[in-house]
């Protein structure tokens, strides 16, 4: 008796050790990613070590918290959804009143560590339409598509006045899939696209002027080669003359030469085009799609709507992340901040970003058990 509970005890703490079974294909996709993000940093960097170093730091909590949030069952982490939701926004409340930044009041100082409180909300926000949608009747009518309106709005808003339209832009897209994913009607998807297209004058008056001048720069970076549109022509530059197959491992010379601005986070993929060429822009590409269609399978896999709603919201989120840096580096679309995921050099947004993953992690688990 005592020896079979001794083996009890030992199985016991080698399944709390080995904890759920992760998603193997999709792990090893995100380290082969963040192994190229750290080496084309440091070509970008000039072989600064110390961005490195902080990067691959900033990689492992995220994987800290992959592992640690892919223990916690789905059904508990839609319990919390609603309180995790409110905290974010509340976060982003304060921040209008202690946030600071640089020409912007994105950040909250912490004392150790600077703090970003809208990158909680690329999880929280799909996290909280799922949550309002898994106990309704789908697909949605007007009533529930209105109130997910409103949870969209509220923070997205609260995001944009810092301003930040990047990361606002990224959050309403998070929600808007989750809602999409919930099988609303095609009709009404267009009556929300025309809506959404016809307030865009009025959007326009609400900017503020430098993202204006982004607009215009990107209609005509030319007219202002020397000021506003100097990064999409440098970008562009450093794009193009990587050719087929580019000018090798630290041999770009658009970033060494500092012609480059924002080499290490925003424009760090032009850098990676012009070293890689082609070719390598092809591979890694390839490898975010692997990613991206990993993150629906699973989501198409999930066994009820709150987990697969957020599974399907997580995916294609990192798609906009990779679309929009992709055509911000290519000059066609406005630059707006918004970084190539587990390349760009950025603490929070790789944390966040790694512990989303983890969300879909306990998702691929919890049907695994099952199965």
């Amino acid at each position: 008796m005592a020896l079979n509970a001794g083996t009890s005890k030992w199985r016991s703490f080698w399944l709390a050790v080995r904890g759920p079974r992760l998603d193997w294909w999709l792990l090893g996709s995100l380290l082969l990613l963040a192994g190229l993000g750290l080496a084309t940093l440091y070509s970008a960097g000039a072989g600064n070590m110390s961005l490195v170093e902080g990067q691959a730091a900033r990689f492992g909590l995220g994987l800290a918290l992959l592992w640690l949030i892919s223990r916690i069952p789905p059904q508990q982490l839609r319990e919390w959804t609603p309180w995790l939701y409110a905290g974010s926004t509340l976060l982003l409340v304060v921040v209008i009143v202690l946030g600071e930044g640089r020409g912007a009041d994105r950040w909250l100082n912490l004392g150790i560590m600077r703090f970003q409180p809208s990158e909680l909300l690329k999880l929280t926000m799909p996290m909280m339409v799922a949550w309002y949608l898994h106990s309704r009747r789908l697909p949605p009518g007007w009533k529930d598509i209105i109130v997910v309106g409103g949870l969209i709005a509220i923070p997205s808003g609260l995001i944009a006045e810092q301003p930040d339209l990047g990361t606002a832009t990224l959050v309403a897209a998070a929600g808007a899939f989750a809602l999409f994913l919930s099988g609303m009607a095609w009709w009404r998807i267009g009556l929300l696209v025309g809506a959404a297209a016809s307030a865009v004058p009025l959007g326009w008056h609400f900017m503020h002027e430098y993202q204006r001048d982004r607009i215009r720069t990107l209609l005509n970076p030319e007219a202002d080669p020397l000021g506003n549109g100097w990064h999409i022509i440098q970008s562009k530059i450093a794009v193009g003359s990587g050719g087929i197959f580019g000018k090798g491992f630290e041999h770009g010379t658009q970033s060494r030469l500092d012609f480059l601005p924002e080499h290490t986070t925003d424009f760090i993929f032009a850098v990676y085009s012009e070293e890689f060429g082609l070719i390598g822009v092809i591979a890694v590409l390839l490898l975010y799609v692997f990613i991206i269609g990993r993150c629906l399978w699973i989501a198409m896999q999930a066994r009820d709507t709150y987990s697969r709603l957020l599974a399907g919201a997580i995916g294609m989120s990192f798609f906009v992340y990779v679309f929009v840096n992709g055509g911000m580096v290519a000059g066609m679309l406005p630059v707006v901040g918004v970084p190539m995921p587990l390349i760009s050099y950025g603490g929070t947004s790789a944390v966040s970003l790694l512990t989303g993953f983890g969300m879909l992690m306990t998702i691929h688990a919890s049907f695994k058990r099952r199965s």
